[in-house]
């Protein structure tokens, strides 16, 4: 086995260094991760300009890199440094370079949506695929943009965090318990915490009047007398789910909870779910952010560094969703 310490590496004065910090120190935890892996800095900064300026700060010279990209950037800034960031470790003569994003920005514009409109999610993956030798990410809210990668790509599961934390933390709730999909389309997600948990499942069937703006909707499914957990990939605007919420507690659900992996916020959304029918909102890290009121923030580090232990090893990444 190669003897060259693998890289875990961020930027300590971005948001993304506390996640990277974490997902080190989970691999380091235990004799047969030890002394492999080494925690590095890369700088991102701007010039008076705005123009975006990176820099690796330490030694990548064939050695194989993780490096933890932050999400709560915005899309632009995003997108820009993480180009950038891979041709300095590629001019650094870095052995691999592997992308950590756990959210993946412009997963929204995987098709054309009308006429003469780009495919985003496509011109991201030709930036991705000119320096980068495989990509980590969590989630992806269309799994067919894979298709757009000629890398390694590993499309990571939040929901078996997200069920730990419920079956450990709120078993009376489970107890009586029935599973939202916020939308048809959402329906296939929900097939995981159906098995999961052995719980039935409810769809909320909306009808959109345009973008971001959610019509008239009904609830398929009995949910009177019951604890409803909404489920989904993201929360934007978070107009859908207090929509939802809003129809539950007429047909009668109990407790409304929602469980998402990624927590955009965006439009004071967060202070639209605190003043709404929700008890409880579940999301991820994926997004740094901190627990605060109505919104409970559960960590992916464990999932990430055991997906980089095994990818470093040799082992397989579809085995850590099998049980």
């Amino acid at each position: 086995m190669n003897n060259e310490p693998i890289l875990i590496l961020a930027d300590p004065n971005g948001n993304a260094w506390d996640f990277a910090k974490e997902i080190y120190n989970k691999l380091n935890s235990s004799e047969d991760r030890n002394r492999r892996y080494h925690l590095g800095e890369v700088e991102i900064k701007k010039f008076n300009d705005g123009e975006i300026f990176a820099e690796i700060k330490e030694n990548v010279r064939k050695k194989t890199c993780f490096y933890v990209h932050d999400s709560s950037m915005n899309p632009q800034d995003w997108a820009i440094s993480l180009a950038i960031i891979n041709d300095s470790l590629m001019r650094s003569s870095a052995g691999k370079i592997n992308n950590i994003l756990p959210y993946m920005k412009y997963s929204r514009q995987d098709r054309m949506a009308s006429p003469r409109t780009p495919i985003t999610s496509s011109v991201i993956a030709k930036i991705i695929n000119q320096r980068a030798y495989r990509v980590i990410t969590t989630d992806l809210h269309n799994p067919t943009i894979q298709g757009f990668y000629d890398i390694p790509f590993d499309n990571l599961k939040a929901y078996p965090v997200i069920i730990n934390h419920l079956k450990k933390n709120y078993p009376e709730f489970l107890e009586n318990a029935i599973l939202v999909a916020p939308d048809i389309g959402s329906a296939k997600k929900v097939e995981g915490y159906v098995k999961r948990l052995g719980l039935d499942i409810a769809i909320a069937n909306k009808k959109r009047k345009e973008a971001g703006v959610v019509g008239e909707m009904t609830i398929i499914g009995d949910v009177q007398g019951k604890n409803a957990i909404i489920v989904d990939d993201m929360i934007d605007t978070g107009g859908t789910l207090i929509k939802a919420s809003e129809v539950l507690k007429e047909k009668g659900a109990k407790e409304i909870w929602a469980c998402a992996t990624h927590g955009l916020f965006s439009n004071n959304s967060i202070e639209k779910l605190e003043n709404s029918s929700f008890k409880k909102i579940i999301i991820t890290d994926s997004i740094p952010q901190k627990s605060k009121g109505k919104i409970e923030v559960i960590s992916l580090t464990k999932l990430f560094a055991e997906a980089i232990f095994r990818i470093s090893h040799g082992k397989s990444i579809s085995e850590m969703f099998r049980n």
